[in-house]
């Protein structure tokens, strides 16, 4: 059974849009190996409430998807090793 998702993923800002769009094409891609992406929304450059590796500020992207449990824990490890993503977090939508 697939569980609905939300995911915030804060990325650093000095990136290159284009290095941005192939950042979220890449989890797309991951999510869409065994979910489905029902949105994905750029929400910019946003302050942070605290600096995280010397950042003051985070392009954020949310992404809403359905997925078996199964595949959090390889996006959230694919979150981890790619040195871009400065913070992020996976929330289960309630039914």
């Amino acid at each position: 059974m697939m569980n609905k998702y939300e995911s915030v993923v804060i990325v650093n800002p000095n990136l290159e849009e284009e290095s941005i769009k192939n950042l979220i094409k890449k989890f797309s891609d991951l999510i869409n190996t065994d979910g489905n992406i029902t949105s994905v929304e750029e929400m910019g450059k946003r302050k942070l409430a605290y600096e995280i590796r010397k950042q003051k500020e985070g392009f954020y992207v949310v992404i809403k998807f359905e997925a078996k449990p199964e595949l959090i824990a390889e996006l959230e490890r694919n979150y981890r090793i790619t040195d871009e993503v400065i913070k992020f977090i996976v929330v289960k939508e309630e039914e």
